[in-house]
């Protein structure tokens, strides 16, 4: 009652608003300015300790000073001004301190930063009301001195627990309304504690309209310095806001065309397909990959490859209407997806896709069409699911690329099929070596001009339990796409230089090596340890490469060739004619053999252009002095052009097919020859092999 009684009678209650205000006001963006603080680490978390000491001083100071001003002791007062100044610095230094104390991570720091607020609040009032010079005799009641320590303190505890730790929603509002009365009541309970005997000592009374315009410039100020946190508050939380949707547009688009990404896609995919089950609605989920993307990195470079992308994007991105959408999935991958009810929106989509793919694309002075294969998979019909849809539209986008006659395809049951199958002899393959079922066969290889055997061919067989014999075009690629053919490719590489050291005669064997295996494995090593291992010499081991593992990593190819050369071991040139750089092929490796593609025997018979091709590489290689093999021999006429044109060597179902190795020991009759001669030593002795030669 007395500390009521002291703020009814002896202040104005008008001053007395106004010191509330700038105290709710003040604590209010305190409070805030240390829950940002509370938030950042750092440099920043000092920054904003700082800012919310200076708002939480400031504005308890000036709710103090106001109050004091509202104070009337029946007698004349002034302020000193060294003591005035000292208790903000107290309570603004005392603030910061304890905020630092309270954001610590030990049990009960904000209680314990807590503490040291009120105490340094009290400090402040305190050393303020030292400041505070009345005209008559002051007396003290060290009760209520006592008892405003223990509310600042309490308060204070209760006020940076709840601001700090934040258990709950409110726990803000609850914590101003801690503070608050802790200063309040701090403060009138210490003016409680005040008790003045006015002296006749003839000073001139204080102006109250001096202290009224005292008090609302202190409440000004103080005002001013929380709107400038607020100000700081704001500019923070719209920076934090701008980089929030910064960040999530990096999250969801693409950093270099800008449209959305592989996030953003499976989000709207999964929106349509919950749309279309709501109604009536279907949704296409369309897969594209572009077809010459690589030949624009290849040759122009990797920028020139981003302006493509992003001119290839842009124009996507304009052909998209509400419930379409295109992403990139990918380096040159790109996805869309539509809502239609119309099997003829559909169509228009993917036909205005289309048009947008293979558009010319310039690129400083070069001009290019890439081109593009497109699949396209339907909800329902299609597959139920996202993951479904996705992976139907890539086989059908497979098919379009295996398909040059057409750029669209539409997903068929017969795709997943094939795909399933495909997936299960890739599971069969893991073992097929484990479990002995692979096999190498031999294709015999001739002299053209005498019919002398010059060596053999090692061709992988895979006899599946189930399926049969596996071609290899149908293994080999699956070997290749999940990294078997490394195993795979070193298992034939040892049998067949096994088998070869035994045979009587030094016939050569040509082993197949596949682009994988120059990228992922250290292959000239390799080599020489099987070499050694079986005691096959260096020079009857011939490696077979295409010009596709050469154009895939020219140097490395061409460092790793010339390792395995040294070694002794010769190289041919596999399916010579095909490529697209086979001149400069020749030109920066020095092969020992090259080995015609079988396409050209093919036509040679009916076809002058082929003919006239056959007979160009075979002058070629005359020039560069390297034999040439021609392959896919099958008719008398095709072996006699090959001897007229005086082709070094061949090899086809006309002079032998591929056989394992148990059916060479059989008697084989070649083309034109009646000489038998022993092709095993030893325990591996088999029956003779006849050879007539040519007459």
């Amino acid at each position: 009652m007395g500390v009521i009684s002291c703020i009814v009678t002896e202040h104005n209650l008008w001053l007395v608003i106004l010191a509330a205000i700038t105290c709710v006001s003040g604590c209010w963006v305190a409070l805030g300015l240390l829950k940002r603080a509370n938030d950042r680490t750092g440099l920043q978390q000092s920054g904003w300790l700082f800012l919310s000491s200076v708002a939480a001083g400031s504005c308890v100071w000036c709710t103090h000073f106001i109050a004091m001003l509202a104070y009337n002791p029946g007698a004349p007062i002034t302020f000193d001004p060294v003591l005035t100044l000292l208790s903000l610095m107290i309570v603004i230094a005392g603030s910061a301190y304890s905020f630092t104390i309270a954001l610590k991570r030990f049990r009960g720091a904000p209680e314990w930063g807590g503490v040291g607020l009120g105490l340094s609040i009290l400090a402040m009032h305190y050393t303020g009301m030292f400041a505070y010079r009345i005209d008559g005799i002051v007396e003290w009641n060290f009760g209520y001195i006592a008892a405003s320590a223990i509310i600042s303190a309490a308060f204070g505890a209760l006020t940076l627990g709840q601001a700090v730790r934040r258990p709950y929603e409110g726990s803000h509002y609850l914590a101003l309304a801690f503070m608050v009365l802790g200063v309040v009541g701090l403060h009138f309970t210490g003016m409680t504690a005040l008790s003045v005997t006015p002296l006749n000592t003839g000073a001139v009374p204080t102006d109250p309209n001096v202290l009224n315009a005292m008090a609302i410039a202190v409440a000004g100020v103080g005002l001013i310095i929380a709107a400038t946190g607020v100000a700081s508050y704001l500019i923070d939380g719209r920076s934090s806001y701008e980089s929030f949707l910064r960040l999530q547009h990096l999250a969801h688009n693409d950093a270099l065309t800008g449209l959305p990404n592989r996030v953003s896609f499976a989000e709207e995919l999964d929106r349509e397909i919950a749309r279309a089950a709501d109604g009536n609605a279907k949704v296409a989920v369309i897969g594209i990959d572009l077809d010459r993307f690589k030949v624009i990195n290849d040759l122009r470079g990797h920028n020139a490859g981003d302006q493509a992308l992003k001119t290839i994007a842009l124009r996507l991105s304009k052909e998209t209407r509400l419930g379409e959408m295109v992403a990139r999935v990918g380096g040159d991958e790109f996805a869309a997806v539509k809502r239609f009810t119309d099997q003829n929106d559909l169509l228009d989509f993917v036909s205005r896709l289309e048009a947008a793919l293979f558009q010319p694309i310039r690129i400083d002075d070069f001009e290019t069409v890439t081109g593009a294969s497109i699949g396209v998979a339907v909800y329902p019909q299609d597959g139920d699911s996202k993951e479904r849809l996705v992976s139907n539209a890539d086989l059908a986008m497979y098919r379009a690329k295996a398909d040059v006659t057409r750029a669209v395809c539409f997903y068929e049951s017969r795709m997943d099929e094939a795909s399933r199958s495909r997936r299960a002899l890739a599971q069969d393959l893991r073992s097929a070596i484990e479990l002995d079922q692979l096999e190498p066969y031999y294709q015999v290889q001739t002299d053209v001009q005498t019919g002398d055997i010059r060596g053999f061919e090692v061709l992988l067989r895979w006899n599946h339990p189930q399926f049969g014999q596996v071609p290899p075009a149908e293994f080999i690629p699956i070997a290749e796409e999940n990294g078997q053919i490394l195993s795979i490719g070193e298992w034939v590489l040892r049998t067949a230089c096994r088998h070869a050291a035994a045979w009587a005669l030094p016939y050569k064997i040509a082993v197949n090596l596949s682009p994988v295996q120059f990228a992922h494995s250290d292959l000239a090593k390799l080599v020489h340890e099987i070499l050694l291992e079986t005691g096959l010499a260096p020079s009857r081991l011939e490696l077979e490469i295409t010009e596709s593992t050469i154009i895939a990593d020219k140097m490395r190819t061409l460092h790793i060739l010339r390792q395995i050369k040294a070694l002794g071991v010769t190289i041919a040139l596999d399916d010579f004619g095909t490529g697209y750089s086979s001149l400069d092929t020749l030109r920066s490796f020095p092969f020992d053999k090259v080995k015609l593609d079988r396409s050209f025997m093919n036509e040679v018979e009916r076809s002058p252009q082929a003919k006239a091709i056959v007979r160009a590489v075979l002058t070629l290689g005359r020039s560069l002095e390297i034999p040439v093999l021609a392959e896919g021999v099958e008719t008398d006429d095709q072996l006699t052009i090959l001897r007229d044109e005086l082709c070094d060597e061949a090899q086809g179902f006309l002079l032998g097919r591929p056989k394992p190795l148990d059916q060479l020991f059989a008697p084989t009759v070649l083309k034109g020859a009646s000489q038998t001669v022993p092709l095993f030593s030893g325990r591996m002795q088999p029956a003779p092999l006849k050879r007539r030669l040519a007459g």
